[in-house]
């Protein structure tokens, strides 16, 4: 599979954009506010169907577009695949606006111009997007690492999307049960039901998210030690809360380790089975175990939505121990693990979107980098300095300068913006 052509209409800085790719390398240059991020954003967007970086999704729409009588933004992806061609679209339009004034928007999902559901577009264009804030996947929060493994997981599963989607109902049904039961009392056994329904969903989840890490601890070293010329070796653990783990462990704890060859997590080892009728059983055991303490808090304390990930690399915890740049090149070296997953489990390579990722790479680990991209079926790279690519690579990359919103092929002949369309 590969993206043939992309259309924009009124997203983020691009008016109107029409421009079409192809396999390999598309390497965009500009300054910064330019659109190079937005452009890979885009992609983003058409693959889930939700964005990385707005906050809401009226930010996704040109400024322009709200002087207009019926403000709107249009995202279309032509898609060729070995033996069909398909198209996914996203339209954001106003319905309305709320009692503070901001602007509602209804959003509508089409494959292949019939109209679908949000989760339906999730794993049609699949995608892998590295930003400079994915240094964030080792250094930040619980909570960063939990959407990364949801995101790849929805894009290779459609049961785990659905159980995911189900799970958060769940969760929430109980929590409020659970805080009704703290402020008001009443019957502990009303949590039977919800119980049984957060392990048949969540037990799903917890199992996927197992074999994936299993996966991803795999691709991901052999890629670390590309990018590090061997020296350093990288380790992903899998914390998961229900499996006899406190709370504080399973909200963020530091990985355990021996060394860097025969490091383990005792308390997880349940989970390197996969097995998703042992976990359930475990994860049942825990709930049950921790009923008063839960009741006590008014919310649910163990759980997927308390899992974790821990990386680690010459027996240090990268997350606390890491530098920068070690927690930059364990995080690229983790989004290219995911490619290869992908492309295993689909039977067809992702779209590989990298932004600014050479910036914070020395010359060493920007030239593993280079090597690796030669791999990758499409690819589109942004950068501010054409100097971050050798020659060579540039030469084979299809080139684009990006400024205010404009991409102008990067040649001798290029004499008007590629693919856009004047306001």
């Amino acid at each position: 599979m590969y993206l043939a052509h992309l259309s924009l209409t009124n997203f983020r800085n691009y008016s109107r954009l029409e421009i079409d790719l192809s396999p390999g390398i598309t390497l965009l240059q500009g300054e910064n506010a330019q659109g190079k991020t937005s452009f890979l954003e885009a992609m983003a967007f058409l693959s889930t169907s939700r964005s990385l970086l707005a906050s809401a999704e009226r930010e996704l729409v040109n400024w322009l577009a709200w002087d207009e009588p019926l403000p709107f933004s249009r995202l279309v992806a032509d898609l060729n695949f070995a033996n069909r061609k398909q198209r996914v679209e996203i339209t954001l339009m106003q319905i309305g606006a709320s009692a503070s004034g901001s602007p509602q928007l209804r959003k509508e999902v089409r494959i292949n111009g019939v109209n679908k559901r949000a989760i339906d577009l999730v794993g049609q264009m699949p995608t892998v997007l590295f930003l400079p804030q994915d240094i964030e996947l080792i250094s930040g929060s619980p909570s960063v690492r939990r959407r990364y493994m949801d995101i790849a997981l929805c894009q290779m599963s459609g049961e785990y999307c659905r159980s995911l989607s189900a799970y958060n109902k769940v969760l929430q049904q109980r929590n409020a049960l659970l805080k009704s039961l703290r402020e008001r009392g009443g019957s502990r056994e009303q949590l039977a039901f919800w119980d049984e329904q957060l392990v048949d969903h969540g037990s799903v989840l917890m199992a996927r998210r197992a074999a994936f890490l299993a996966d991803l601890e795999a691709e991901a070293n052999l890629r670390q030690q590309a990018l590090t010329e061997g020296r350093e070796r990288l380790h992903v653990q899998y914390l998961a809360s229900v499996d006899g783990l406190s709370n504080d462990q399973g909200n963020g704890a530091e990985p355990a380790y021996t060394d860097d060859d025969g490091w383990f997590a005792e308390s997880a080892q349940v989970f390197m089975t996969h097995d998703q009728q042992e976990i359930a059983a475990v994860f049942q055991k825990e709930l049950a175990r921790g009923r008063s303490r839960e009741v006590a808090a008014g919310m649910s304390l163990v759980g997927p939505h308390r899992d974790d990930i821990g990386f680690v690399a010459q027996g240090r915890n990268l997350r606390t121990f890491g530098s920068r740049g070690q927690q930059r090149t364990a995080a690229l070296a983790v989004k290219l693990a995911e490619v290869a997953i992908m492309q295993r489990t689909l039977g067809a390579p992702p779209l590989l979107l990298l932004d600014d990722v050479m910036s914070e790479l020395d010359s060493s680990r920007r030239s593993m980098l280079l090597e690796a991209l030669q791999g990758v079926e499409q690819a589109v790279v942004t950068t501010t300095d054409w100097n971050d690519f050798t020659p060579l690579f540039r030469s084979a990359a299809r080139c684009y300068r990006v400024a205010d919103g404009r991409l102008v092929e990067s040649d001798e002949d290029a004499q008007e913006p590629a693919g856009n369309v004047d306001d």
